[in-house]
């Protein structure tokens, strides 16, 4: 009745006004659809109190497993857009560290190299006397005092980057879960290629070296990994820039 009230009072009605059967039916099957998921959402939420609290790390402490190893490379470099950077080896901080004793033969071997390159020196260090090892005694201005693990915050390491056009960054030093990630980390991150060279950086113990190595080749966010080589210091050369990797 309200229908044929509405057709003959209402000069603008329209048969398409009228409402259809199907699409009562839509509307109904519509509304069954919502209860249906109301109740699922209530039961998953049950379900979700019913569980135990999720575990932590340090629950699977004992059964987290080591990662695969570490894949080195080898690189040849070219001396005019690279820096080795040479970090916190002083007599005080290596010495109490054999691991880091162990490393010096191998970043002298580096310095050597990156010295007859004409590759830049960048140094963390007090003062030249300060140097674990005279045979790699930085020169008047390679140097800067700067305490902590990124070398790049209150130093003048990035004008000097920028000013001599460098492209690559050797990172060589202790510790390697400080200076070796914190430096090499920020380095990649300022779009720098990273070379990490495992045997010239130093932990207190094999594990802070473990876990450090692994952040650079593939435990790091992507900047970093895609960024860094890992390698040692016997497998990195200096040549020109066309056979620079």
């Amino acid at each position: 009745m309200r229908q044929k009230l509405n057709e003959i009072g209402n000069p603008g009605w329209d048969q398409s006004m009228r409402p259809r059967e199907g699409t009562m039916l839509n509307l109904s099957y519509l509304r069954g659809l919502a209860r249906a998921a109301a109740v699922s959402a209530v039961a998953l939420m049950f379900a979700f109190v019913a569980l135990p609290a999720a575990a932590d790390i340090l629950d699977d402490w004992a059964t987290a497993k080591v990662p695969g190893t570490i894949e080195l490379k080898p690189v040849t470099l070219d001396g005019a857009t690279t820096a080795l950077l040479i970090l916190d080896l002083s007599k005080a901080g290596c010495t109490r560290r054999p691991r880091c004793v162990a490393t010096v033969p191998n970043v002298k071997r580096l310095y050597d190299a990156a010295r007859a390159a004409g590759a830049m020196l960048w140094y963390s260090l007090g003062n030249p006397a300060d140097i674990v090892d005279p045979g790699f005694t930085p020169r008047e201005g390679e140097y800067v005092q700067q305490m902590g693990p990124d070398k790049f915050l209150g130093s003048n390491l990035e004008e000097k980057l920028k000013a001599r056009g460098i492209k690559t960054v050797i990172v060589c030093g202790t510790s390697f879960q400080g200076v070796g990630i914190g430096t090499g980390t920020e380095a990649a991150q300022r779009g720098y290629k990273v070379i990490v060279p495992i045997d010239c950086l130093s932990s207190e113990d094999p594990y802070m070296e473990q876990y450090s190595a692994w952040h650079f080749f593939m435990g790091g966010p992507a900047v970093v990994t895609r960024g860094s080589t890992v390698t040692r210091s016997t497998m990195v050369k200096f040549g020109t820039a066309s056979s620079s990797n």
